[in-house]
């Protein structure tokens, strides 16, 4: 990647209900149990991150306590890096940086991002089914398989535990039906008693710059008004805020489009002094980015869907005096 922005979103973009009888819920319900178990239930475990050729074992840690969860995510495999979320905040380890990157938290979702959640319009963009699966782990599966309805999003295949509904593999595919991104757990305990000491990071930070997004003054910034021109069908701008990133001497913006289950992020900086640089297309396992320069700006989307969509996405961004009159009017956004 030629810029910070894009190498950081691609170094996170790798971390990715209390069960009723599983009798005649549909597809979407069970979509819905997965996604409330993941946030609500306590758990721990061992799964494998594979993409392409290379694989990572990871171990998570999460509990809930007054309605408000913890949790943990470390690599195995000799990375160290390790994200703990707090109630209030995330805290993003990372050893090849010697940075400990330190945001509000947003939601109460898990730290699995490969997964997909439930979104009000989902119907319009997927198709999903359910069928019987093999038992994994020891446990009774039920396979749901979430498809796409064009080209602009990867499909998904869900094997969920009957009980608890909990994801116990996960894959990404693609629009051929090859596995882009696989999660799979080989070793899950779910509902057991999980020590807070488990939640506490390892990994000493002594040394660490930390970097906090929100607690701090941040510097002031000429702000230019952006337009939302045409993006992909059933994706929309979710949220706007200004983000700290290491490397970056000032914040830059950071855009979220989202269908309902697949999401793009978009980051917003101003250009760098040598001028204009040819468009880049960069992937990772499923997480596609695409960096352009639009208004004196870089702009670089990325996110877990097809490459045409994150460029379609960046390149419907404009200021918004070079915006066509006739495009269709679309919430308009504030960039440094």
């Amino acid at each position: 990647m030629r810029n910070a922005v894009a190498a950081v979103a691609l170094a996170l973009s790798t971390f990715a209900a209390p069960c009723a009888h599983a009798g005649d819920e549909s597809p979407r319900e069970w979509l819905d149990r997965m996604t409330t178990s993941l946030a609500t239930l306590d758990y721990e475990g061992l799964f494998t991150h594979s993409t392409g050729a290379q694989s990572e074992t990871m171990r998570i840690v999460h509990r809930v306590r007054d309605g408000r969860s913890t949790e943990r995510l470390v690599s195995l495999d000799g990375s160290e890096r390790e994200i703990v979320r707090t109630p209030e905040e995330v805290h993003f380890y990372m050893p090849d940086r010697k940075v400990v990157l330190v945001e509000p938290r947003t939601d109460g979702g898990s730290l699995l991002r490969a997964l997909p959640a439930p979104g009000p319009k989902l119907d319009a963009v997927y198709t999903l089914s359910l069928r019987k699966g093999n038992r994994m782990l020891g446990r009774e599966v039920r396979i749901l398989d979430i498809q796409p309805r064009d080209q602009y999003r990867y499909g998904y295949r869900l094997w969920l535990d009957e009980d608890t509904a909990m994801p116990l593999r996960s894959e990404v595919i693609d629009r051929h039906g090859h596995a882009l991104e696989a999660i799979h757990f080989t070793q899950l305990d779910v509902g057991g008693d999980i020590d807070a000491g488990d939640l506490e990071p390892q990994l000493d930070a002594t040394g660490y710059r930390w970097v906090r997004h929100g607690r701090r003054a941040e510097p002031r910034v000429a702000t230019t008004t952006w337009q939302v021109r045409n993006v992909p069908p059933g994706f929309r701008l979710v949220a706007s805020r200004l983000q700290v990133v290491p490397g970056q001497p000032v914040p830059v913006q950071h855009l979220i489009f989202s269908d309902g289950v697949a999401s793009v992020s978009v980051f917003i900086e101003p250009g760098t002094a040598k001028g204009p640089t040819p468009p880049e297309s960069t992937r990772v396992g499923s997480a596609n980015a695409f960096s352009t320069q639009v208004g004196g700006h870089v702009v670089t989307a990325i996110g877990e869907v097809p490459a045409d969509t994150v460029r379609d996405i960046a390149t419907s961004l404009a200021p918004a005096s070079a915006a066509s009159p006739t495009a269709p009017p679309k919430p308009l956004v504030k960039a440094p």
